[in-house]
Formats: structure tokens, sequence, C-alpha cells
């Protein structure tokens, strides 16, 4: 799954508008328009390139903006202010978040901590979500993928939990 996806489930699982997607990057740090968040919002043509491969050599489509990984965890973070509220920052703390998505490897696992702080989620509320959307995990699997990269118990979230997830955030606030 790319960035681009994520939003697009995301945006769809809580049903979030477009006004307030602006106004949720906006509380990241990150200044984008409504039309922005449209182009954001669309899915790229390379996503069906090994279906076509005639499409090589199109240039990049001028309706759609790539989501880099600066922009999906700006994003989150403004999601966590929207939902639960600004925090003042404790004495010799920044007041904007060290930004943690350094390689697309643990993408998945940043959404799934940063959602889990937003919708203010206790694991066996995530456990519950998953299990909705048919997939079955501990809490110790889980208590790995919300571990800090580089603990020695951290694994990697792929993608077939954090689609599920998403998933399953459909199925409870859509429902």
């Amino acid at each position: 799954m790319d960035n681009n996806d994520i939003l697009i489930r995301l945006r769809y699982a809580l049903d979030i508008k477009n006004t307030e997607m602006v106004e949720i990057f906006k509380l990241g740090g990150m200044k984008v328009t409504k039309d922005e968040v449209l182009k954001i919002l669309t899915k790229s043509r390379d996503r069906y390139d090994d279906e076509m491969d005639d499409f090589e050599d199109v240039a990049e489509d001028e309706n759609h903006i790539k989501c880099t990984n600066v922009m999906l965890e700006s994003f989150l973070n403004g999601f966590i202010i929207f939902k639960r509220g600004k925090q003042e920052p404790k004495p010799g703390q920044s007041a904007t978040p060290e930004l943690i998505l350094k390689n697309h490897a643990n993408v998945n696992n940043v959404v799934l901590k940063k959602l889990k702080i937003a919708l203010a989620l206790t694991s066996e509320d995530i456990i519950e979500i998953l299990a909705e959307a048919g997939v079955t995990i501990t809490k110790g699997e889980l208590s790995a993928l919300l571990r800090k990269e580089g603990h020695k118990n951290y694994k990697e979230c792929g993608d077939k939990y954090a689609r599920n997830f998403l998933k399953g955030l459909a199925f409870k606030y859509r429902s």
C-alpha cells in the first residue's frame, strides 16, 4: 500500500470531509488546498503499470499528487490534534513532534500507532477491529507492531494488518 492509498482508505473509514482534510493537514503543519487534497486522494496511474506495460513512458498524471512520508506523518499528527486537541509541550520539548517516518518500511507501524493515539484505542479495541476484518492477532503480536523501531521485540507491520485495520475501522465507524 502506498501513502495515497492509506489516506484514501482512512478518509473513507472515518468519513472525513475534504474541508476537514485541509484542516487536519494544517494542524499537522502542512498547508494544502482543497484542490490539492483532491489530487492526493486520487489513485495514481502507476498502480496499474503491472497490468498495462504500454504506460511506461507516460509522464506523471497532472491530476495526482504523490503523498510523501512527510505529508502522511503531518496528516497523522494533525489528526491526533484534530481528535484530541493541542497538547502543550513539556519544558525542554519542541513544539512540533519529531518526524519518525524515516523510510517506507515502518509506515504501517506509524499509521497504527498514531491512529491508536488519535482515536484513543486500547490494544483490545485494535484486536476487535482487526477481528471484524477477519484477522486474528494476539496481544503479544500487536505489542511488537506498536514498539519503537530498533527495540529488540519490534516487528514490521505488513500491509495485511494495515489494510485490514483500516477495513475494520470502516466497519466500526461507518455502520
